[in-house]
C-alpha cells in the first residue's frame, strides 16, 4: 500500500502511518505524534509495526501530522513540554518551555542553596505562563516558598493545573509584573523569563513563535522595555542582598548588565547555556 501521497488510509498499520506521516514532517515528530494520538510508547510502535490502528486514533494522527505540516508546534498539538525532566502543560495562551530557560532555573537554585543555612528562601516568578519556572523551584527547593505572578488569567488557570497535577506548592496571582504586590512585600529571590523580542524582529514569523502568543515576546521597539521596566522595580521588592535573574536574547546579556548596573545592582553577571550564548544575567541587591 503506498501511504506517501494522498490521505492516511483509514485501516493503516502502525509502520503505514508513521511512513506516510514522514513524507509530510520528520520523522521525530511523527513518532512522538503517534505516540500521544495512540497512547503506545515508542517502544511498542517499533516492536509492532504491523499492527492496525484504531480509525479514531489515525483520524487524530492525520490531523495533528496536517497541523504540524502546515507549522503548528508540536507541544500545542500533544498539549506538552518536557522540562526539567517533567511533563508541563501548555496551550496557545502560553509560551512553550525550552531548554534554555533551565539555565534560569538551575542558577535560581544555586542561588538559594548559597543562603544561610535554616532561611527558607522567599521566591518571586514574574510572568509566569505555564508556570514551568516556579514549579520546578518549588519542587527543587521543598524548603522555599514560592510565588508566581501573571497578567493573563489563562496563563494562571494552566499555571494552577500544573502545580496541582505535579503536587508543587506554589502560591499564584494575577498581576502586571510588580502592581499588585504591596510594597513591604519582599523576596529573596525573583525570576523572570520576560518578553524580549522587538516588534520588528524577523523571527516573529519563523518557527514555533509564529504560534506563541504575542504578549509573552515582543517588549516594544528595542525589545528590553520590559526587562527595564522589572530591573527599575525590582530593587523595591528584593530582600537586602537578594538576586534579580533575568533571561533574555542571546544577544542582550552587555545590555541587561547595564541595565543592571545603572540601577545599582552589585555582582552583575551573566550565564552561559549549554549552547555557550549568555542567556541570563542577573545582580545582587545592595545590603
Amino acid at each position: 500500500m503506498n501511504t506517501t501521497s494522498g490521505a492516511l488510509p483509514h485501516d493503516a498499520t502502525v509502520g503505514e502511518a508513521l511512513a506516510w506521516a514522514r513524507a509530510r514532517i520528520g520523522a521525530l515528530e511523527a513518532r512522538v505524534l503517534l505516540c500521544h494520538a495512540s497512547g503506545w510508547s515508542s517502544t511498542k510502535l517499533t516492536a509492532w509495526p504491523e499492527r492496525s490502528l484504531p480509525a479514531e486514533v489515525l483520524q487524530r494522527f492525520a490531523a495533528w501530522v496536517e497541523r504540524r505540516a502546515a507549522g503548528v508546534p508540536v507541544a500545542y498539538l500533544v498539549r506538552e513540554r518536557e522540562f526539567y525532566g517533567r511533563r508541563i502543560r501548555v496551550t496557545p495562551s502560553v509560551l512553550i518551555p525550552r531548554p534554555e530557560t533551565e539555565t534560569l532555573v538551575e542558577v535560581a537554585i544555586a542561588l538559594a542553596l548559597s543562603l544561610p543555612p535554616g532561611h527558607a528562601p522567599r521566591i518571586l516568578d514574574l510572568g509566569t505562563g505555564s508556570g514551568c519556572i516556579a514549579i520546578t523551584l518549588a519542587l527543587e527547593l521543598p524548603q522555599a516558598e514560592v510565588f508566581a505572578v501573571d497578567a493573563s488569567c489563562e496563563a494562571l488557570a494552566l499555571a494552577l493545573e500544573n502545580s496541582a497535577r505535579l503536587k508543587a506548592s506554589v502560591s499564584f496571582m494575577e498581576s502586571d509584573w510588580f502592581s499588585r504586590l504591596g510594597p513591604g512585600e519582599t523576596f529573596d529571590l525573583i525570576v523572570s523569563n520576560p518578553p524580549y523580542l522587538a516588534q520588528d524582529d524577523p523571527h516573529l514569523e519563523e518557527g514555533d513563535l509564529r504560534f506563541e502568543p504575542r504578549s509573552a515576546l515582543i517588549a516594544g521597539e528595542t525589545g528590553l522595555e520590559a526587562i527595564a521596566a522589572i530591573v527599575s522595580e525590582a530593587p523595591r521588592h528584593l530582600a537586602e542582598g537578594g538576586w534579580l535573574l533575568l533571561e533574555h536574547g542571546w544577544d542582550q546579556a552587555q545590555r541587561v548588565r547595564g541595565l543592571l548596573l545603572d540601577a545599582g545592582f552589585l555582582e552583575v553577571q551573566s550565564w552561559k547555556d549549554l549552547a555557550g550564548h549568555e542567556r541570563v544575567s542577573g545582580g545582587r541587591r545592595r545590603g
